[in-house]
C-alpha cells in the first residue's frame, strides 16, 4: 500500500469522479484507475461502486477513507516536523471560521502569515461552530474561530476566549426602529426576522434570549451568510440581531442597541492532541500563546 494510492482514493471520494480526481492529482485517468485497482486487489475489497453516471464509496471504501486521510495527514506532518527541525516552517493549515468573525481581522492575519511563511498552504472552511469543534477534534481542521452563546464551552479541544460581545438590532435605514436610541426584545418580537439556520450556535444565541424573555418571534428567512441577511434587511423584508463588533462590516443598514439582548463569546480553538509547526506559527501571528 502506497501513500499515492491513498491520495488517489481520497481524491475520488471527494470529487465523486475519476476524471476530476485525476485532474486534481495531475495524472492521467488511466494511471489513477490502475493504482486504485491495484490497491483494491491488495485489500481484497472494492472501494468504489462505478456506474456510467456516478462513483460511490462501497462500505469497505467508507471504512478505508478516514484512515487513509489520517495516514496522509501524518505523512504531511512528518515532513513538516523535519522541516521545522532545520528551521523551516512548511506544510498546511486548515482554518475554520464562522461567517461573523469579528475579534480578529482574519484577512490581514492571513496576509501577514503568508508573507512570513510562504511555504505553508492555508485553506479556509466556513462551517457552524459546533461542526468546527468536532472537526478540530477529528483533525480535519487545525484551528477554528467560533461564536458561542454565553455559558457554552467547546469540549475536547484547547483554545482561548477572544472576545465577548452584545447583539444589536439590524434594520433598514428607513425602519421606524432606526430612529430610536435603543429597543428591547418585546418590540423586536413584533418584527419578521432573518437569521441563521435553526440549531446553529449563531441562531441559538438569539433563540435563547427570546425564549428566556417568554417571547415568540417569526424567522421567515433562514440564511447561512450575514451578507445575504443584510440584503434582505436593506430591502425592508426583515430585521435581524447580530454581534455589534461585526455589524460595521455591513453596508446600507442601521443598528440599534438592544436592552437585555443576546450575547456571544468568540473562541479560537485547536487540537488537544498538539500543534503542527505551521499551526503554532499561525497562533504566533495571531499573538496567541498556547498552553
Amino acid at each position: 500500500m502506497e501513500l499515492q494510492q491513498m491520495r488517489y482514493v481520497v481524491a475520488v471520494a471527494e470529487t465523486g469522479s475519476f476524471t476530476q480526481a485525476a485532474r486534481r492529482c495531475h495524472v492521467v485517468q488511466s494511471a489513477l484507475s490502475h493504482q486504485i485497482a491495484r490497491l483494491e486487489r491488495s485489500l481484497g475489497a472494492r472501494l468504489f461502486e462505478r456506474t456510467s453516471r456516478s462513483v460511490r464509496l462501497t462500505p469497505a471504501g467508507a471504512a478505508f477513507l478516514p484512515s487513509a486521510r489520517q495516514c496522509l495527514d501524518f505523512a504531511e506532518r512528518a515532513v513538516a516536523e523535519v522541516a521545522a527541525a532545520v528551521g523551516e516552517v512548511r506544510g498546511r493549515v486548515v482554518v475554520g471560521v464562522i461567517p461573523t468573525v469579528a475579534a480578529v481581522d482574519l484577512p490581514a492575519a492571513l496576509k501577514v502569515f503568508r508573507e512570513r511563511y510562504p511555504q505553508v498552504r492555508v485553506a479556509l472552511r466556513m462551517l457552524s461552530s459546533l461542526d468546527m469543534v468536532e472537526q478540530v477534534r477529528q483533525g480535519t481542521l487545525d484551528l477554528a474561530f467560533l461564536g458561542l452563546p454565553l455559558g457554552v464551552r467547546p469540549d475536547g479541544v484547547r483554545g482561548r476566549e477572544l472576545a465577548r460581545d452584545e447583539h444589536v438590532a439590524v434594520v433598514a435605514p428607513e425602519h421606524p426602529l432606526a430612529r430610536q436610541e435603543s429597543t428591547d426584545l418585546r418590540a423586536l418580537a413584533e418584527e419578521l426576522f432573518a437569521d441563521f439556520p435553526a440549531g446553529s450556535p449563531g441562531r441559538m444565541q438569539s433563540d435563547q434570549a427570546f425564549s428566556i424573555a417568554g417571547l415568540h418571534r417569526e424567522v421567515a428567512f433562514e440564511v447561512t451568510t450575514a451578507e445575504l441577511m443584510a440584503g434582505l434587511i436593506r430591502e425592508g423584508l426583515a430585521v435581524a440581531v447580530l454581534p455589534s463588533r461585526y455589524t460595521p462590516q455591513l453596508s446600507g443598514v442601521a443598528t440599534v442597541p438592544i436592552v437585555g439582548g443576546p450575547s456571544r463569546v468568540e473562541h479560537l480553538v485547536w487540537s488537544a492532541a498538539g500543534l503542527t509547526p505551521a499551526t503554532a506559527a499561525f497562533l504566533d501571528v495571531l499573538g496567541v500563546e498556547p498552553d
